[in-house]
């Protein structure tokens, strides 16, 4: 229950703090420009999406079925911080921008988008090693370490693509790559984890049957949710970013042919 209260209260402060910044921002705006309705909307559909992860039947759910737990991991490391990403605007982070900044560049190689692409990967495939897996559904203390990481996995690898505010920005078909990378080794740990002949943990094989799956089906479900949100998300944003890529490539070629007219 203690935990409980917890998550509820720091869900409550975010939104507090949203409301108060988006509101004093729109009443101080000459123009909506930054402050528009939508990217509330997106803050609140983040935001959300925490609670549904966190709060819901969903946590409780996800101790007993593989699936769920894999539902869960989803919300925490791509649905909450996408949402919560584009809920921001260099309007809304104008008071801290200059901060975030300095401490991207401090941070260095780790504010770098291939960390992000290696964290990403990587967190992914060491909470999927039975050992740590199992670990994390049998300790309450692993499990919330667990949800830490992935949140904070998750809102630095789509910091480098969505934020409005960010010291290195990717151009051109990089975005792309830095996509498709990632998109590749977490396709390849969803395939393991649907495709595997027998149960990897130890926790769901000897735990209560949900729903009438055995371990094995539980966990080719998990690995199918796997792949169907990175298809989903993942596909969605890949092709936003070729069209877009394509486009700066575009703006590119005529900026060049432009200022060789000029030069002739």
């Amino acid at each position: 229950m203690a935990r409980v209260r917890r998550i509820a209260l720091g869900l409550l402060v975010l939104l507090v703090a949203y409301l108060w910044r988006f509101w004093s921002a729109r009443r101080a705006a000459r123009t909506k420009r930054g402050v528009e309705l939508w990217r509330l909307g997106s803050w609140l559909v983040g935001l959300t999406a925490l609670g549904v992860a966190l709060l819901s039947p969903v946590d409780t759910l996800a101790e007993q079925v593989f699936a769920m737990h894999m539902v869960q991991h989803v919300l925490l490391l791509d649905v909450a911080p996408i949402f919560m990403i584009l809920g921001l605007s260099k309007v809304l982070l104008r008071p801290v921008a200059r901060t975030i900044l300095d401490l991207e560049r401090g941070l260095g190689f780790l504010a770098h988008p291939a960390f992000a692409v290696c964290a990403y990967v990587g967190m992914m495939v060491l909470w999927h090693v039975p050992f740590m897996y199992d670990a994390a559904l049998e300790h309450d203390a692993v499990h919330v370490l667990e949800h830490v990481a992935f949140s904070a996995v998750g809102w630095l690898y789509w910091w480098h693509l969505l934020s409005p505010v960010r010291s290195r920005v990717m151009t051109g078909f990089s975005p792309v790559v830095y996509m498709l990378t990632t998109k590749i080794g977490v396709g390849l740990l969803g395939v393991v984890l649907t495709f595997t002949p027998e149960p990897l943990y130890d926790f769901y094989i000897s735990g209560d049957r949900v729903w009438g799956l055995t371990a094995q089906e539980d966990q080719t479900v998990a690995g199918a949710i796997m792949a169907l949100e990175q298809s989903v998300v993942m596909g969605t944003a890949l092709a936003f970013l070729f069209v877009a890529a394509l486009r700066d490539s575009e703006r590119q070629t005529q900026r060049e042919d432009a200022e060789a007219e000029r030069a002739v």
